[in-house]
């Protein structure tokens, strides 16, 4: 079966948005990520900023990546709980540690926590509705 008609088949909350409606917000926040991400880590790497600023940053990246293979690739609802929760520490670890150094970074990546935060609580209800 292939991951979008496994998905689909899943139990969801009544809540739960379109499955449709994720590739465009994921879009819009992956302009945001891009532009402030990169920003990062070029201040990390030519020194503007301390290196370990951009730990948390790269961390982020590591588990938003990894969330897509583990959902839909090994179809793991639990994996994919821990992974995107992971994803929320590491946001806003990442938001904390700038915000000295770079403010607008954490201020345009607002809208990505938001999303990720609903995105964990929808994950978490879908591991439940589906143990």
């Amino acid at each position: 079966m292939d991951s979008y008609s496994w998905y689909l088949k899943l139990k969801k909350p009544g809540w739960a948005p379109p499955a449709a409606l994720f590739g465009p917000v994921w879009s819009l926040l992956y302009l945001f990520i891009f532009i402030s991400f990169s920003v990062v880590f070029y201040n990390a790497a030519t020194a503007m900023i301390p290196r370990v600023v951009a730990i948390p940053f790269a961390l982020n990246l590591a588990f938003n990546f990894s969330f897509t293979y583990i959902q839909f690739g090994l179809k793991n609802n639990l994996l994919a709980s821990v992974d995107i929760i992971l994803v929320v520490v590491t946001l806003i670890w990442a938001l904390v540690v700038i915000w000295p150094h770079l403010n607008w970074v954490a201020l345009i990546n607002i809208p990505y926590l938001a999303w990720v935060v609903f995105a964990s609580a929808l994950q978490l209800s879908i591991t439940y509705l589906n143990r």
